[in-house]
């Protein structure tokens, strides 16, 4: 068998095993999905009315539900990377590594498997959110192109933050330092453009907002999905992803390497 395929075939192994795991144990993904959409509510029902004003034609909560929903996204991602480092921190402390490393299996593939899996779970994750969003007002005007242009942005950063819990998930020594680590992330939004505009922020806040990587992601959602100016920020953000992504599968393959037990 070629390293091709036995690679192919492990990681599709590796893969459902990671699947079976979701199924049997579905509290991980309802959180993923409550936390973003508990937000979701608080915000648009509770403060919408009020930071709704001046962010479109009519300025309620339509219009901040609509202003809103992209960072909510982001949230999504981000409540997913704690979920992918927590499995991956159980992988890596309980002993299972160890025995995938005496079976003739491409040893890659188990980080193969939870990179899909998770990603497969947050791709679910991010079409419940977004089918509650339209629920409480949220109207894309994107045509079909947009839509999967939209798409192909959740699934770049989706997959660049993947990887980043991937490594997380192996650099720390516990469960629990795992599930610890990625909570920064779901920060980001609110230190962005997720929740208000960042010309209302203070210079130094501002200044953070507007180069960190999550407000070009999130701007670029509102243009493809509302209508709205992109300019540079679909640049940037394609960028930040792949540079996440590659700087982060480079750490989560030498941690790889170097664990014993992997």
């Amino acid at each position: 068998m070629s390293t091709l395929s036995l690679a192919v075939r492990d990681s599709s192994t590796m893969l459902r095993r990671n699947l079976l795991h979701l199924r049997r144990y579905p509290s991980m993904t309802f959180f993923l999905v409550g936390i973003p959409v508990i937000i979701l509510l608080l915000f648009v029902y509770v403060f919408g009315g009020t930071l709704g004003a001046g962010l479109g034609p009519s300025g309620d909560r339509t219009d901040y539900a609509n202003y809103v929903t992209p960072g909510i996204l982001l949230i999504t991602v981000a409540t997913a990377a704690q979920g992918t480092a927590i499995s991956v921190a159980m992988d890596m402390t309980e002993g299972i590594i160890a025995r995938f490393r005496t079976m003739a299996i491409f040893r890659p593939s188990v980080l193969t498997g939870h990179v899909l899996g998770s990603l497969i779970q947050t791709l679910f994750s991010l079409a419940v959110v977004t089918g509650v969003a339209v629920l409480v007002g949220f109207r894309p005007t994107a045509n079909p192109v947009e839509w999967l242009a939209a798409i192909g942005v959740l699934a770049m950063i989706t997959f660049a933050l993947i990887w980043l819990s991937v490594a997380l998930g192996m650099v720390s020594d516990s469960v629990e330092t795992a599930s610890n680590l990625p909570m920064p992330l779901v920060l980001l939004p609110f230190l962005g453009s997720g929740f208000v505009p960042t010309d209302s922020m203070p210079t130094p806040v501002r200044l953070f907002a507007d180069y960190q990587p999550f407000t070009p992601v999130m701007e670029t959602l509102r243009g493809l999905l509302l209508g709205s100016g992109i300019g540079a920020n679909g640049i940037i953000a394609v960028a930040w992803c792949v540079v996440i992504t590659v700087v982060c599968f480079l750490w989560a393959k030498a941690l790889y390497n170097r664990n014993r037990s992997a």
